[in-house]
């Protein structure tokens, strides 16, 4: 029976008025080490927080070397991000040097998740374009490993894909899955796979502390602004300490990696709430004296004037 711990509270004026409940489960290599809240080890599906698991593969089939990818690269194949110039120039130069266009990208279209990038598109008229996916980048990834590897790219997208196996087969590897959980459509339409909330975090320990895989780790804590992007928490959380790695993920997901300790931290907010999967994660950081990232928990009027609180659990 799960049983979620309420992790935030909304304070008007003396009265309750929202609350939002989920699990924080913090480890290290070897094993799970505090709970918040009893995920009685049900499978979530791991939704973006699957991109850099899935990015071990630039690494394992040797596409870093092959197209001769910078940091950058290997950073927006790993990111959820907001859709900027900085994010689309850097994934258009990468499709460029695979030697593909636009059309084949299969992740579809979405407006940018930067408020300033959408405003500045109205402004001028801009439609949007398949590059400002926030999964774009991985999108090009899969790509440049089909036509590295010869797969066809019509139906990279498919489960049964070669490539969408060997993905499946590394995140089951990476993450110590060792039963069959459900597998679905992610948002962009490729496969992704569920699994307990404590083997996301033998999924990112094993994939951050080991010097295999490096690269990925650098390009998260050298370009925390390509990984997200404006007003991204993952980026936020880079961008305000030292040695921590972190990648949300829809449904509530958010997972923090101290590359310094070797440990690791997962949240889940049962109702996918992002603003309280955000203020949890600051304040976990903040208890186990990770960082210490300014946060506003007031409650406020349109004119500014103060009515309440936010209380974190």
């Amino acid at each position: 029976m799960q049983t979620p711990e309420i992790l935030v509270k909304y304070i008007r004026d003396g009265l309750l008025e929202q609350e939002h409940a989920g699990y924080v489960i913090l480890a290290n290599r070897n094993r799970p080490i505090d709970f918040k809240g009893d995920s009685d080890n049900c499978p979530f599906y791991l939704r973006s927080c699957a991109k850099p698991l899935q990015a071990s593969l630039i690494i394992d089939f040797g596409m870093d070397k092959f197209y001769e990818m910078t940091e950058e690269e290997i950073a927006v194949c790993s990111a959820s991000h907001a859709g900027e110039k900085v994010h689309t120039k850097v994934i258009k130069g990468l499709l460029d040097k695979i030697g593909l266009d636009e059309t084949y990208l299969k992740c579809g279209l979405h407006e940018p998740l930067s408020k300033t990038r959408r405003r500045e598109m109205l402004l001028n008229g801009e439609e949007v374009n398949v590059l400002q996916n926030n999964c774009s980048g991985k999108h090009v990834m899969m790509l440049g490993l089909c036509k590295m590897k010869g797969w066809d790219l019509s139906d990279y997208d498919s489960l049964e894909h070669p490539l969408q196996v060997e993905i499946k087969r590394k995140i089951y590897d990476l993450c110590e899955v060792k039963h069959e959980y459900p597998v679905t459509k992610d948002g962009c339409g490729v496969p992704i796979v569920s699994m307990p909330l404590v083997n996301m975090l033998k999924g990112y320990l094993n994939l951050f502390c080991d010097k295999k895989y490096e690269k990925i780790k650098n390009a998260f804590l050298n370009n925390p602004y390509l990984i997200g992007g404006e007003d991204r928490t993952d980026t936020k959380i880079i961008e305000n300490s030292e040695g921590l790695i972190a990648k949300v993920g829809a449904g509530g997901l958010c997972i923090v990696v101290n590359t310094l300790t070797e440990e690791a931290f997962v949240v889940k907010i049962c109702d996918c709430d992002m603003k309280a999967r955000e203020l949890t994660v600051i304040q976990t950081l903040k208890n186990l004296k990770w960082a210490d990232i300014p946060v506003d928990k007031t409650i406020k009027t349109l004119h500014g004037d103060i009515v309440g609180e936010i209380i974190v659990n």
